[in-house]
């Protein structure tokens, strides 16, 4: 690295799943540049999922909102960084206005992927073979090493988020909850869109078909989950909803108390995999060979049709059967077999 080799910025995504696959970076470059620090400059909310990775010395607050360029701010954020004097500058986004903020706070090696008219604000510049590169997280390491470093990288380091026992204490005091009983975690929301959710009513079947062997049943999202789960917690007896009522410190927690989730293609289904968890993962419009959940104790269903993956929000064809064809009996089957292989 040049200039100050023992720090460096990292622009990070904007999603909750990139954020926390973003952690194999952060490991990989502390194994390969002891003693580093690495600041990280992202969105407000990723400030709890960043706490959870000793690997980063300091989160930066992003001040400008999702989709905004919101030049004078970056600006005057890139000059008020000057003075940290960092050796190297990694740039996860692609966009233009995700290289401003380096490029003001004068760090000497900017690297990132070509994108949206970058030459001058990046002079690391990397050509994207998506061929070489099909994963995001293996496209996130490769930033982090030698531009002639053999692709796609070997010996990637997995995510892993840490745990807080006082603060899982305090929440099933705080919340009224129980682990006397196995958790299975249900994670239904997905933000991206429609295309992305196994519909509410088979979550609300197996529900019933896991309470019947024994388990209790979380249902995990943001306040924009709130719908899906209230749908899941009225069809189902005793589902616990915890939508809207947990910050993504509290969800870390609490997940790492399941024995199980079941989740569509989302951020929490990274989380899960982060901490250690038996998963089920059901991909509808996306696929698994771009965003698999990084782990060995994930069993993924995708049924591969031959509309898929599409990446659309919601089903351009109008019947979701990349999702409505994983019938509630199959994925029951799958979680059984996962908790009694673990």
């Amino acid at each position: 690295m040049d200039g100050n080799a023992a720090r460096m910025l990292v622009v990070g995504p904007s999603w909750v799943g990139d954020m926390v696959m973003a952690h194999s970076l952060f490991t990989d470059l502390c194994r390969r540049h002891p003693g580093v620090e690495i600041d990280v400059l992202s969105p407000a909310w990723s400030g709890p999922v960043l706490a959870r990775m000793p690997e980063v010395h300091r989160h930066i607050d992003m001040p400008v909102g999702h989709g905004r360029i919101g030049l004078i701010e970056r600006v005057r954020l890139g000059l008020s960084l000057r003075s940290q004097k960092y050796g190297q500058a990694i740039v996860i986004p692609r966009s233009f206005k995700s290289a401003l903020v380096p490029f003001f706070a004068g760090i000497p090696r900017r690297t990132g992927f070509r994108g949206e008219m970058r030459y001058g604000l990046l002079n690391d510049l990397r050509n994207l073979d998506r061929d070489a590169l099909p994963q995001t997280v293996q496209r996130y390491v490769a930033l982090g090493r030698s531009p002639d470093a053999a692709l796609p990288p070997v010996d990637i380091p997995r995510p892993r988020l840490r745990v807080d026992a006082a603060n899982q204490q305090h929440l099933l005091q705080k919340l009224s909850l129980s682990v006397e009983r196995a958790v299975v975690g249900f994670m239904p929301g997905a933000e991206y869109g429609a295309a992305k959710r196994w519909p509410a009513a088979y979550y609300a079947e197996l529900a019933g078909m896991l309470r019947g062997r024994g388990y209790q049943v979380w249902l995990f999202g943001s306040a924009r989950d709130a719908a899906v789960c209230r749908e899941i917690s009225d069809a189902a007896v005793e589902a616990v909803d915890l939508s809207g009522k947990t910050g993504l410190q509290d969800a870390i927690d609490l997940i790492a108390l399941t024995k199980l989730v079941v989740t569509n293609d989302s951020g929490l289904m990274h989380i899960a995999a982060a901490t250690g968890r038996n998963i089920v993962a059901l991909y509808g419009s996306s696929t698994p060979a771009y965003t698999p959940p990084l782990t060995d104790r994930a069993d993924i269903v995708y049924l591969g049709l031959e509309c898929s993956p599409c990446f659309e929000r919601e089903c351009p064809l109008g019947h979701y059967r990349c999702l409505q064809d994983i019938t509630p009996a199959d994925v029951f089957d799958r979680c059984i077999r996962k908790i009694q292989e673990h």
